[in-house]
């Protein structure tokens, strides 16, 4: 699929936020006053920046609101009632620690849940298609919060537990990205099966269906070349594991810190923007493709 700059944004920042939401419900870091405010704010500014960002995507961004109207069938309405939802349980949470001082620890612990909860419903909504079989799988619900908490524990300076899930989830997106090489192939389509025309021979495309670039070539038909894919990888590994965990077990002080969330966000960038570059949807065997 085409990546869209304002979804690869919005899958990277609001994880990010919402993974320091769960930490700081939980209470790490320990803070209050007016450095609970600058934490909360660093986390708000991320979450909503990215659910912001999200509406860009969309056809008619003043209708953004409707989409709240279909959380019975649609994985973006929850998403958007789930977002909404644990802002206002942390924002209950938040408010006395900063003002008063007051640890509502089991509000803290509800908004953590539901932090979480709010990711894996974002990463819902393209665990649910059936159609990009690299990802309809349920390791893309489990990178998805990887990735939040890896996050989560950079920006909240949680310097053990950060380093523990940067080596997790960097194994884990190397693991996902050999398994979902496969998958495209492994989920037995193909032109004939998608024209239904197998049964008479090999089918393969005689000439384009159209004359010039549709909304689907532009958004699901995009082609990444091996090479290419093979070198962003690597870079994408080192900028957002392999770098912020050598950072972290430096003599720990702000500087490193900084680099190591920087070099972080910059490796998830590349591999949001991997998820979707290399996001094999079953439609492109209608323009060319011989198999999935």
């Amino acid at each position: 699929m085409h990546p869209a700059a304002s979804i690869i944004a919005f899958t990277t920042l609001s994880g990010i936020g919402f993974g320091l939401l769960a930490f700081l419900g939980l209470g790490f870091p320990r803070v209050e006053g007016m450095s609970a405010f600058a934490f909360f704010a660093i986390a708000y500014l991320l979450a909503v920046g990215g659910l912001v960002f999200s509406t860009f995507h969309l056809g008619h961004p003043e209708r953004a609101l409707k989409a709240f109207t279909q959380w019975r069938t649609s994985w973006l309405s929850r998403e958007g009632w789930a977002s909404v939802l644990t802002l206002v349980v942390m924002a209950i949470f938040a408010a006395p620690l900063v003002f008063f001082g007051l640890r509502l620890a089991p509000i803290g612990w509800l908004g953590a849940l539901a932090s979480i909860g709010t990711v894996y419903i974002t990463s819902m909504i393209y665990a649910s298609i059936r159609s990009v079989p690299r990802w309809h799988h349920w390791s893309t619900s489990a990178m998805f919060i990887a990735y939040a908490l890896s996050g989560g524990a950079l920006l909240s300076g949680q310097v053990t537990v950060a380093i523990a899930f940067l080596v997790l989830t960097g194994i884990g997106q190397f693991a996902a990205w050999k398994a979902g090489d496969a998958r495209f192939a492994a989920a037995g389509s193909t032109a004939g099966t998608a024209t239904g025309l197998g049964g008479i021979g090999k089918v393969r495309l005689f000439e384009s269906s159209h004359s010039e670039g549709n909304y689907l070539t532009k958004e699901m038909v995009f082609v990444i070349a091996r090479k290419h894919a093979t070198k962003l990888r690597s870079i994408a590994l080192v900028l957002a594991f392999a770098a912020p965990v050598a950072l972290l077990l430096l003599p720990f002080h702000h500087v490193m810190a900084a680099l190591a969330v920087l070099s972080h966000l910059c490796g998830v960038l590349i591999t949001r923007w991997l998820f979707f570059a290399e996001a094999e949807h079953t439609v492109s065997l209608y323009y060319g493709r011989t198999a999935a």
